[in-house]
């Protein structure tokens, strides 16, 4: 879509330093930019090679200079290009309408505008929103509802009764509302705990691919608006995880556990069951965090178990010194035999 320097700078509620008339038309990196293509610098160390890409028009922050540039200038450089790349460069939509090959159920409703992909199934009393997009060979289950503006990938299976809200985006190959793992063990067998409750996912929302959200037993598993989950995530039944939290790829989180509001979880971080972690607490990459834990607001933690990262690096700089203190401790001994 183009757009003029001056148009995407009102858009922004920037200033624009230079030509106002510049065109643009998409966003790129600095190496691969065309002349029309929008670029941002937001770091120092960048500054060289923002002057030397063929990009004509840069975002940048209020002190950087780039000679021969138009320049947007904003505050936060990185978030004004994420805003500008979703209104220069939206993501292309399906034309409206159901495919002929997708089953969809007499007493499903299909909102206005909405796209049905090739292949998918629609189950009975199931809700698509006006706007929202499925993608190839989806599954939504009965009573489930997905919220306007949605957009499904292909592949993405929900299982009855699970609610999607207003602009959520999931990827290829996830699963949402299968049964969590619960089993009670007696009479020399594992029975299945009951597996009734349901799954309720907010507003713009994102899943990656091939992650699994499991339905509550008794209860609902709850994920807060703005939520952004990684790929290959596990999220166990009857979990509620606040609006705006963060989770990286590979992290499990068991059973009942309450994570606040703007968490972030790093890559493989795996939370014991019935874990608390309350608003703001950071977990750094395969932190482990033991069953019933309750970790403070604004607490950021590492390792295994988890505990406050200034610990954390004290005890790990004792650790790698143990080979040291080892041999030490050896010519001690020698010399009191």
């Amino acid at each position: 879509m183009k757009r003029t320097a001056s148009e995407l700078a009102a858009y922004l509620q920037a200033d624009v330093e230079g030509d106002g008339a510049a065109v643009v038309e998409s966003v790129s990196n600095h190496e691969a930019a065309r002349p029309e293509d929008l670029i941002y610098v937001d770091r120092e160390k960048y500054i060289k090679t923002a002057r030397h890409s063929r990009a004509r028009c840069v975002l940048a922050p209020l002190h950087f200079e780039l000679r021969g540039k138009t320049i947007i200038r904003a505050a936060s450089p990185k978030l004004a290009f994420a805003k500008a790349a979703a209104w220069i460069a939206p993501r292309r939509r399906a034309p409206a309408g159901v495919h002929p090959s997708a089953i969809v159920a007499p007493t499903a409703k299909i909102g206005t505008g909405a796209a049905v992909g090739p292949f998918v199934v629609i189950e009975d009393d199931a809700v698509v929103g006006a706007g929202a997009e499925i993608g190839a060979f989806c599954f939504i289950g009965r009573g489930s509802a997905i919220g306007d503006d949605c957009y499904l990938y292909p592949r993405v299976t929900l299982y009855e009764d699970v609610k999607i809200g207003r602009g959520t985006i999931i990827h290829s190959g996830t699963v949402i509302g299968g049964d969590g793992f619960g089993y009670v063990f007696g009479e020399g067998q594992h029975w299945k705990f009951p597996q009734m409750g349901g799954v309720e996912i907010g507003a713009d929302v994102e899943i990656g691919c091939n992650s699994a959200i499991d339905r509550g037993s008794l209860d609902t598993t709850r994920i807060g608006p703005g939520v952004k989950i990684d790929n290959l995530v596990q999220v166990a039944h009857n979990v509620e995880i606040g609006e705006n939290s963060v989770i990286a790829s590979q992290t499990g989180i068991s059973g009942s556990c309450r994570i606040g509001k703007n968490v972030m979880l790093g890559g493989q971080v795996g939370l014991g069951d019935h874990c608390t972690l309350e608003d703001g607490v950071i977990a750094g990459g395969q932190a482990g965090v033991l069953p019933g834990k309750v970790v403070a607001a604004g607490q950021m933690i590492w390792g295994t178990p988890a505990r406050p990262f200034e610990k954390y690096k004290e005890q790990h700089a004792w650790m790698s010194r143990l080979p040291e203190l080892g041999k030490r401790l050896r010519k001690m001994e020698n010399r009191q035999d």
